[in-house]
């Protein structure tokens, strides 16, 4: 049995399948919710149902109090309808948004790259008629054999590329990142649903950017900066990279040889733990603090106004990074985060004010 759903405050109605999350059917019809892990742990697709009747499946008790429930919320991620509905959504307009309606995949793996000891890129040619249609920075869910969810990955190409990039970080324990460590085979076939997320360059704005990117979360940036300059943008455009050491940085070639091409574009690699001793000559220190040293003037004044930055990594760089473009008079408006969580991290996600994600 099919329902509908109208959408408040759009006044959008849409068709949903018996079964189907109130999540998949929006954004498969090109009406955005805001989402982020799709499993029911972090509750940033939380919407009020004002009339119907829902199942409110898997959502987690911790996502989702007894007393939210008993108000007549639920997470859009999990819950199906049992009648027609009517809900009311947090919905923020966003002139740069494509609303591109998710869609299904299968793609066939072309090539695998271990380019540190723990992050994999893997390629895949698209094997469906249509194209993969995604606004630089956004992510996918690919099915992984063995695990019951799919699993969010950024994409690292640009929309223009033909092909599927993904950086994959092994996670320890982890049953996805271990089977695409340690089972995937050139040539496999893998289906992947796209594009979601709410993280892209906007490029209405005109202004300078900068990126801040840990460990594999440099695919969300690398996508971004890559359409930019495609498109051809000569605004300044900084990118700092973060790592441990010399091992753990990958992609420095790529970003130099881009940082050649693009006199707008300037390159920072920044390594935490690098022996003292090494010939390394680059930055030293975390992301937040070779990003307060590259923007502090000789007077010590650190000034961040008139950039928009995006941040991409684990949780702890991100909060460091946050603080200190907040300290440099950047506001929370300028600032768009893609926090960089495993599923076992999901459930321990909170959505901090200061983040636009």
């Amino acid at each position: 049995m099919d329902y509908t759903v109208r959408i408040e405050p759009l006044g959008q109605t849409i068709d949903i399948a018996a079964g189907q999350t109130l999540l998949d059917a929006c954004l498969r019809q090109g009406v955005w919710l805001p989402h982020a892990c799709c499993h029911g742990l972090c509750a940033t697709c939380k919407v009020q149902v004002v009339d119907g009747e829902i199942d409110q499946g898997s959502a987690s008790d911790f996502a989702l109090m007894d007393f939210e429930r008993e108000e007549g919320k639920c997470l859009a991620c999990c819950a199906t309808p049992m009648s027609d509905l009517v809900i009311e959504a947090d919905l923020e307009e966003d002139p740069d948004a494509q609303n591109l309606p998710l869609q299904d995949f299968k793609g066939s793996v072309t090539a695998i790259d271990d380019v540190t000891p723990t992050i994999r890129v893997i390629r895949m040619a698209v094997q469906t008629a249509h194209p993969v249609q995604f606004q630089a920075g956004q992510y996918l869910n690919l099915k992984v054999p063995g695990c019951d969810d799919a699993r969010a990955f950024s994409i690292a190409n640009a929309p223009y590329d033909g092909e599927i990039e993904l950086h994959v970080r092994r996670v320890p324990g982890g049953a996805a990142t271990g089977w695409l460590h340690d089972e995937l085979q050139h040539g496999a076939q893998l289906e992947f649903s796209a594009p979601f997320g709410r993280f892209f360059v906007r490029k209405r704005a005109q202004v300078p950017t900068i990126f801040l990117a840990g460990g594999s979360g440099l695919s969300s940036p690398k996508s971004m900066i890559v359409d930019l300059l495609h498109e051809g943008s000569t605004l300044p455009i900084t990118l700092i990279q973060g790592a441990r050491n010399r091992e753990e940085l990958y992609f420095a070639d790529f970003f130099e040889e881009l940082a050649r091409r693009h006199p707008n574009f300037r390159y920072l690699p920044a390594l935490s733990d690098e022996p003292q001793d090494s010939e390394w000559s680059g930055p030293r220190g975390y992301v937040h603090e070779v990003l307060k040293q590259q923007f502090t003037d000789a007077a010590g004044v650190t000034d961040f106004r008139g950039h928009k930055a995006y941040l991409c990594g684990p949780p702890p760089m991100i909060e460091a990074c946050i603080k200190t473009l907040m300290q440099g008079r950047l506001f929370e408006k300028d600032i768009y985060t893609e926090k960089f969580l495993s599923a076992a991290d999901a459930g321990e996600a909170a959505k901090s004010p200061l983040f636009r994600i």
